[in-house]
């Protein structure tokens, strides 16, 4: 961070000061949040361009071929890592990030990035910690969490973490951070105000998707009792604009979202509950300001959270955590499907499988040229990289 945004000093809070600062700052979210917030007269105006889409879909048969297969560096004295995101540097870089640790909400979770460069990943940089990052925005920061990013035309690295005050994961927020220089060096550009209930219960997870107009989409959740999928539109600034819910389900969440049409959005979910393990879909037409809840996918959801990307030459590819025979939720098989449309989905790959206690999750996916970039959490102790090549085929 920089050091002028410092506003304490650099020293752990009582208990006493991190509830009266953390109630403060909620108020305030409360306040700016009513101000641009409102997903119906906030969002017509400001959302008139379509999603980027860059080519109509083919009817070639999009198929994938792994080409390799790695891992990220792990950070000294982290044996937990977790939850990674990619983001596309111009001129053919990658950013990951994702936190690690000691354990998921431990003290010691520091957010980390690692470049691919040249074919390789770079050493694994820690970005900043729960204290850094309270200091700089003046209250306590109990948690770190998922991260995500989004490269603005002008090179700018967008980064959305989730973290929380007071409370579990429940009471997070999202912190925006951006860079200038290609991810070496972050600084805070706002706590984003998204809800009403003292600005706090809403995380992020999945990959955003850029407008025409170089501003850009960011999936989100709201997670406290119900939860629902929502989506934050940004302007080329990187200045929030409006904000729309994904359907009606109060139990979908983690909506992984590509553009099918330049007014066509489809969403996939995760779904909370025991009896429910098909993944939730819903589709806008109206390019994001309204969602249509649609029966579940034929897919399986084993309780994790999903990727999807549109392919740039036409075909969708949609990760997501497959059945294991006789065992509720596991994490053990991680399955990469394909579509040509985005309805019809087929089988495209096993990205990893194990036995039933093993955990495979959290993807996050990326396109490169004509290769497919898969990044994964492999057992919480390493991140995954898999490469595959992209294929088209007359369809059967």
């Amino acid at each position: 961070m920089d050091s002028d945004q410092r506003r304490i000093a650099r020293r752990r809070p009582t208990a006493a000061a991190v509830a009266i600062a953390t109630l403060a700052v909620a108020v305030a979210g409360v306040c700016e949040s009513v101000r641009w917030i409102d997903p119906v007269a906030a969002a017509a105006p400001a959302l008139s361009a379509a999603p980027h889409v860059s080519t109509p879909v083919g009817r070639d048969r999009v198929s994938l071929v792994r080409v390799s297969t790695d891992t990220l560096r792990v950070p000294d004295g982290a044996p937990r890592m977790h939850a990674s995101a990619l983001a596309v540097l111009p001129g053919n870089e990658m950013l990951a990030f994702w936190w690690a640790g000691s354990r998921e909400s431990g003290p010691d979770v520091q957010i980390y990035s690692s470049r691919w460069h040249d074919g390789h990943w770079g050493p694994a940089t820690a970005l900043f910690d729960r204290e850094r990052l309270g200091d700089t925005l003046g209250f306590g920061v109990r948690r770190l969490g998922n991260p995500t990013a989004w490269v603005s035309p002008d090179g700018t690295v967008n980064l959305f973490v989730v973290a929380t005050g007071l409370g579990g994961w429940a009471a997070s927020r999202i912190v925006h951070l951006t860079s200038s220089d290609r991810g070496q060096r972050f600084s805070v550009k706002r706590m984003l105000p998204m809800s009403p209930l003292f600005n706090t219960s809403v995380l992020v997870r999945t990959s955003p998707i850029g407008w025409p107009d170089g501003g850009w989409w960011l999936p989100a959740y709201f997670e406290l009792g119900n939860k629902y999928s929502l989506m934050l539109s940004f302007d080329r600034d990187g200045d929030p604009r409006a904000m729309a819910r994904i359907g009606e389900s109060t139990s979908a969440f983690q909506p992984a979202v590509v553009a099918v049409s330049p007014n066509e959005l489809r969403a996939w979910m995760r779904v909370d509950k025991e009896d429910e393990n098909r993944i939730h879909q819903a589709v806008s037409v109206d390019g994001g300001l309204t969602w249509e809840d649609l029966p579940s996918a034929p897919m399986v959801s084993q309780y994790s959270s999903m990727a999807a990307l549109r392919l740039r030459d036409g075909g969708f590819v949609l990760l997501h955590n497959d059945a294991v025979a006789g065992v509720a939720n596991s994490r053990a098989r991680l399955r990469l499907a394909v579509s040509d449309d985005a309805e019809v989905w087929r089988d495209g790959v096993m990205v990893a499988s194990g036995a039933p206690d093993d955990e495979f999750s959290y993807p996050s996916v990326q396109q490169i040229g004509n290769d497919l970039h898969v990044t994964y959490t492999d057992k919480r102790s390493h991140i995954a990289h898999h490469v595959y090549r992209i294929r088209y085929g007359a369809a059967g």
